[in-house]
């Protein structure tokens, strides 16, 4: 199971924990805190008064750790999924480099490994800045650098340790 993810689940709990328990000690002041949050994002005082007291009335724990905390209590973050789709993700990564080092001669193993893995790590910017909505050039450069600086200082670290015989 991914630790970080489950951390966050943890986190999300606590968060959600500390808002049941702001609605029930003080829910006078969580209603004006809801309606300060709706007209910050340009809603009227009527307005922004009337939908909180009206999502308050419908479900005022859902409405709070929506627009607090941009959660739905019923869809945390799952560690076993990101776990699974993690695996996968690796798997299906490392097919690239594992035929790039496998196929070609042994002369030509490193720089074609390192040409395969600098084009999966475009793939991998470019797609993740689509699904993202973000600049994909920026994504790609900084996949791609970060990627190669790490091969980079991974064989030289493999040589040196190749040549002290260890």
């Amino acid at each position: 199971m991914n630790t970080s993810v489950s951390t966050q689940r943890d986190t999300e709990r606590a968060l959600l924990e500390t808002e049941r328990r702001e609605l029930a000690e003080d829910p006078a002041a969580e209603l004006a805190e809801l309606a300060a949050m709706y007209r910050s994002k340009g809603l009227s005082e009527g307005t922004a008064q009337l939908v909180a007291e009206e999502l308050t009335a419908h479900d005022a724990f859902a409405a709070h750790v929506d627009i607090e905390l941009n959660l739905d209590p019923e869809e945390l973050t799952n560690p076993w999924q990101a776990a699974l789709a993690s695996a996968i993700s690796f798997t299906v990564g490392a097919l690239l480099p594992l035929i790039a080092i496998l196929l070609p001669p042994a002369s030509d193993r490193i720089p074609v490994t390192f040409a395969a893995v600098l084009v999966a790590l475009t793939l991998t910017g470019t797609i993740s800045a689509r699904l993202g909505g973000s600049p994909a050039v920026r994504a790609v450069l900084r996949v791609v650098t970060g990627g190669a600086l790490a091969m980079v200082v991974t064989f030289a670290v493999g040589q040196l340790v190749g040549q002290a015989g260890l």
